[in-house]
């Protein structure tokens, strides 16, 4: 198991929260930090250790992805015009494998990068491997054929904990979806709240 997907089990509880909203998560039970020193009192976070902390938040949201390409999506959205934290979740919520896990193809959004991976998704008729992907307005994901009847599938879109968000057409017959517009930070049901603006002083200190 890589590190990268061991992270899922102990995110939620280095954080403190239950950042997906996850019915199973441990934090429901222990409310204190992984490890042998997880219960011990918590000093008050600076103020760079509060940036830190929702910069490690919403880079763990979205499958713990790498600190070299969450750093790469800030410059990126640093160069354009306006909000850089508004810019962020825009990118962040463009890439393929967060659109497969807002259409609930998938349980979580680390099911939704090996799903990716395995070859099971295409967009606008053509097989596309790679979770980054970076999708357009109107651009559609398809399940393919072969996958649509994968029991993980259909458990995932039975799912009643969380909803489709209506920036995202999905068409749970056919197993298709839509990107129908870039969202906004408030558009984005996040289980718990994402700071963005934190995330740009951390990286513009």
């Amino acid at each position: 198991m890589t590190k990268r997907h061991e992270a899922k089990y102990k995110i939620d509880r280095r954080m403190g929260q239950n950042i997906w909203g996850r019915p199973k998560s441990p934090i429901n039970k222990r409310e204190y930090g992984p490890g042998q020193h997880g219960q011990r009192r918590k000093g008050k976070l600076s103020d760079y250790g509060v940036q830190l902390r929702a910069k490690q938040k919403l880079k763990g949201y979205y499958a713990n992805m790498s600190e070299r390409h969450f750093r790469g999506i800030y410059e990126e959205a640093r160069r354009l015009k306006g909000d850089t934290g508004a810019h962020m979740i825009g990118l962040l919520e463009r890439r393929l494998d967060s659109v497969v896990y807002r259409a609930k193809f998938v349980p979580t959004v680390f099911a939704a990068r090996q799903f990716i991976s395995h070859g099971h998704v295409k967009v606008n008729g053509r097989r596309v491997t790679i979770a980054s992907y970076r999708l357009k307005v109107d651009d559609v994901v398809e399940v393919k054929d072969k996958s649509k009847q994968l029991a993980s599938v259909l458990e995932a879109t039975a799912l009643a904990e969380r909803d489709v968000p209506d920036y995202i057409d999905v068409d749970h017959t056919k197993m298709t979806a839509k990107l129908a517009r870039v969202p906004s930070l408030g558009d984005v049901p996040y289980p718990v709240m994402m700071e963005p603006h934190l995330v740009v002083e951390y990286y513009s200190r």
